[in-house]
């Protein structure tokens, strides 16, 4: 896929190739960088862009920039402005995947706060493969990096070494993806998507306390299950035990929006097909976020 013709680094619209930073920053040494996975969907009939939720992505910056304790705490309304601009800029007319990282942009040793810099890219996605007819998942080996050791349930760079690790084990042993548990054996989330399943006519999630991302996408399904489903969601602990017992499950989030799960450790979830309620639940959802029906407005920025 062809790139896009400018990025946004330090205050400028540049050339992708000119979107550079020096190897010798604590952003590439280190992992000293928070950021926004975001998405931007097309609607072919109202020739719109629409951003999804970029205020509380913003609003999350704000906090993964205060808890990395960086010497200055970039103001993320402009950098929300900039991200309208340079969408603008490179003309998309498609659904688009943007990161906005703000980074420690200068020498020094892991504990270097500044000086801090800013990121923003924009691309067109196709979206996942497994969003159509599911994936297979396997319980992987890593556990979920423990609150007491990283922060997880904030977006730093270095945090998504964990997940990465556990995503290439479950590819070289057969599986689409993983699932991890916690250091207490419950259910956490997927390398970068967190999990829900339905069981016993109840939609059940782990609880933000289970060392998962506190998920703006997860914030979603809390909200529209009730609304459009009409079932009930349950935060709670999971154990590995109960996920065979899934009638259906799925992950979420940002990259992965709402990816159907068929099979656990080569178990199928069902009878191993997309479920309904999965498939209701992506409907919806994929309605609401490109704007093809009027529910939430608040949750959708348009670009043009």
């Amino acid at each position: 896929m062809p790139s896009p013709k400018y990025v946004f680094l330090n205050g400028e619209i540049v050339p992708w190739d000119q979107g550079t930073i020096h190897i010798t920053t604590g952003a590439f040494k280190f992992g000293a960088a928070v950021f926004e996975g975001v998405r931007g969907y097309w609607n072919e009939e109202q020739e719109q862009i629409y951003v999804f939720r970029l205020q509380e992505h913003m609003d999350r910056l704000i906090h993964s920039q205060v808890f990395m304790r960086f010497e200055q705490i970039l103001d993320t309304t402009q950098i929300g402005e900039q991200t309208l601009v340079l969408i603008r800029a490179n003309e998309h007319r498609e659904n688009i995947h943007i990161v906005n990282t703000v980074f420690v942009n200068g020498p020094g040793g892991p504990v270097a706060r500044g000086p801090v810099g800013v990121s923003i890219t924009t691309g067109p996605w196709a979206g996942r493969p497994h969003t159509e007819n599911g994936c297979s998942a396997q319980v992987s080996s890593w556990q979920r990096v423990p609150d007491t050791s990283m922060p997880m349930r904030i977006k730093c760079n270095a945090n998504y070494q964990n997940g990465r690790l556990a995503g290439i084990q479950a590819l070289e042993d057969g599986y689409d993806t993983a699932l991890m548990l916690n250091t207490r054996g419950k259910v956490a989330e997927g390398p970068g998507m967190c999990f829900f399943m339905v069981r016993g006519g109840k939609v059940v999630t782990p609880t933000v306390s289970n060392d998962i991302l506190e998920s703006i996408t997860r914030a979603t399904m809390l909200e529209i299950i009730p609304e459009y489903l009409d079932m009930e969601v349950v935060e709670r602990d999971i154990d590995r035990s109960e996920l065979l017992s899934a009638d259906e499950a799925f992950y979420c989030g940002t990259a992965w929006e709402v990816t159907p799960i068929t099979s656990v450790d080569k178990v199928a979830l069902g009878d191993g097909k997309v479920g309904p309620i999965v498939r209701q639940l992506q409907k919806t959802y994929f309605d609401i976020v490109t704007g093809r029906i009027n529910a939430h407005p608040e949750w959708r920025t348009p670009v043009y």
